[in-house]
């Protein structure tokens, strides 16, 4: 399992690299494209890209301070510090986001002229350049809340993207140029939910909730359903980090099980629910205050 993880995150590494080069490059060019233009929508682009590559950076720096071994101070090692980049960079984004709304805001009020062709050019250009971040980042998002951060930030910059290539068409044929604020406030609307579940994503696991997707209760249920076991309590489940959870509980021996056989039974329950850091006490009779720590 081991070998499997530091592959995972070897390669993801290599992606988030790639993505964080691309970006970086692509940042500095629309920012400067948004400036000659005067388009709202490319600076609010650039200022999401600005925000992905501060985001990709710490995730990488992340990834390799939590490489490092377990010390007598920090027992888990530092996997945590990758949940804290998650934490910053959504964090990060959120500003940003309510920054590009105060000035869409503004610009509703007296809308200025847009170079509308220049505009549709970059922005077509970023879209490529997002699509192939998206490509790239999305095969380890379902693992990594490091990586999911940076893949929500590419996946929002590409919607970005294509909606300044939206308002620079509406512009250059019609001249409306409203568009631009307008697509600009969507950008900002569009991202804040998605911040926010990321937000929630880290913050549950530095509070040391409960695994996503880990239903308590039926794992509690399986536990006590394992042949010798007469109950569980003192039960607590956690993530250490993306991927990466931990189990602690108390059962309670039927008269006459045997400890070794019970014991090998219920880590092979709990791993069925893809928890593989296991503490477990064994009790011939009850220990502690169920009511107190069900």
């Amino acid at each position: 399992m081991s070998h499997d993880h530091g592959a995972q995150r070897a390669g993801g590494r290599r992606r988030l690299t790639i993505v964080l080069g691309a970006t970086s490059a692509f940042m500095l060019a629309e920012a400067a494209a948004g400036r000659w233009t005067g388009s709202l929508a490319l600076l609010a682009d650039a200022g999401h890209m600005l925000s992905d590559v501060a985001g990709l950076a710490l995730a990488l720096v992340a990834m390799k301070i939590a490489e490092r071994p377990a010390t007598a101070r920090r027992t888990y090692g530092y996997y945590r510090v990758e949940i804290l980049a998650a934490l910053a960079n959504a964090t990060a984004l959120v500003g940003i986001s309510v920054l590009v709304l105060w000035q869409a805001v503004r610009r509703l009020r007296e809308p200025p002229p847009v170079a509308s062709g220049a505009m549709m050019a970059v922005a077509g250009a970023g879209l490529v350049v997002n699509l192939a971040g998206v490509w790239l980042l999305r095969e380890g998002s379902d693992r990594s809340l490091n990586i999911k951060g940076a893949y929500f930030e590419v996946l929002s910059d590409l919607l970005s993207s294509l909606g300044a290539l939206v308002a620079g068409a509406v512009m250059w044929t019609t001249g409306w140029y409203y568009a631009d604020p307008i697509v600009s406030a969507g950008i900002g609307l569009f991202i804040l939910p998605r911040t926010w579940l990321l937000v929630r994503e880290a913050t549950a696991v530095l509070l040391e909730g409960a695994p996503r997707g880990v239903d308590l209760g039926a794992l509690r249920a399986a536990m006590e359903a394992v042949p010798g076991v007469a109950r569980v309590h003192d039960l607590h489940a956690w993530s250490i980090t993306s991927g990466m959870h931990a189990l602690s509980a108390h059962a309670v021996l039927d008269d006459g099980a045997a400890h070794d056989e019970v014991r090998l039974r219920l880590q092979r329950c709990v791993a069925e629910f893809g928890i593989h850091h296991i503490t477990l006490q064994l009790e011939a009779a009850h220990c502690g205050d169920e009511r107190a720590h069900p």
